[in-house]
């Protein structure tokens, strides 16, 4: 675990466990042990059991003797225990021309690593993320984008196998927007939210960055004209080579104040 943060290491830890529930990561197969734990961020077990007690407390997980710790069905989507957390703005919708810019951006200016490709069913919170049914097949895939100087992203996304078809080879020659596009689908609209997130061990390893770094987070669901969601990214982004920009502008009335995003852009470094 890294020192950076002023947060003692179960805190830290239970700042990655809630996100990791929150994504639905541990939907099939439960949250690892506390061995398992202890040996991933190189802490004591006294250490993760601090962490658990307080995701328990939360009304996260659920520990069943015999059986193991599993995410509750419903995980509420944050905890009071961050003091120092920025009230969540409500969710921007983006202009699709600025997404596609955005990725005609990343395939010039970076590199990409295909970690993982493959046809999974989709856990209770993808499913309800793209309003399919628990179960149903979705691409599942998992890459690293690079520039010059090193990992920019990890990127983890789903795409119904009802909407295209690909393969591993096909993400490491062009973006997967472009291949739904080239499957016929015609993009409608992208909400994304954009948050902070800490580093866990896979993840500082594929970014090269201290487990409990602090990540720029993007969860992006894109629709097509018909409103159907067909697709969802999770990007982790290291803040020093990565950063977004808006383009605001005023709307209505002076006296309203009401700003909305013209352009959704990305910056590399």
């Amino acid at each position: 675990m890294g020192t950076s943060l002023p947060l003692p290491k179960y805190h830290q830890i239970y700042l990655i466990l809630r996100e990791q529930l929150q994504e639905g990561r541990f939907d099939q197969d439960g949250v690892p042990g506390e061995l398992a734990l202890a040996t991933q961020f190189e802490v004591a077990r006294i250490t993760i059991r601090k962490a658990m007690e307080m995701l328990v407390a939360d009304g996260l997980v659920s520990r069943r003797p015999g059986l193991g710790t599993w995410p509750t069905r419903h995980a509420p989507a944050a905890s009071t225990r961050d003091t120092n957390s920025a009230t969540k703005s409500p969710r921007q919708k983006a202009h699709l021309v600025g997404l596609m810019e955005n990725i005609v951006n990343m395939g010039l200016r970076t590199s990409v690593h295909v970690l993982d490709s493959e046809l999974v069913n989709a856990s209770p919170a993808v499913a309800e993320s793209l309003e399919i049914p628990v179960g149903t097949p979705v691409h599942k895939s998992l890459r690293v984008r690079s520039t010059e100087a090193g990992p920019l992203s990890h990127i983890t996304t789903y795409v119904p196998q009802a909407v295209a078809n690909f393969s591993r080879a096909d993400l490491e020659r062009q973006p997967l927007l472009m291949l739904l596009e080239a499957a016929g689908v015609e993009f409608g609209g992208a909400t994304q939210t954009i948050g902070a997130r800490l580093a866990d061990a896979q993840i500082g390893r594929h970014l090269d960055v201290a487990v409990g770094s602090a990540l720029l987070s993007v969860v992006r669901l894109v629709r097509d004209v018909n409103d159907r969601p067909v697709q969802l990214l999770h990007g982790l982004y290291r803040p020093d080579r990565y950063q977004y920009q808006l383009q605001l502008s005023r709307v209505g009335d002076i006296d309203a104040k009401v700003w909305v995003s013209e352009e959704l852009s990305a910056q590399f470094h």
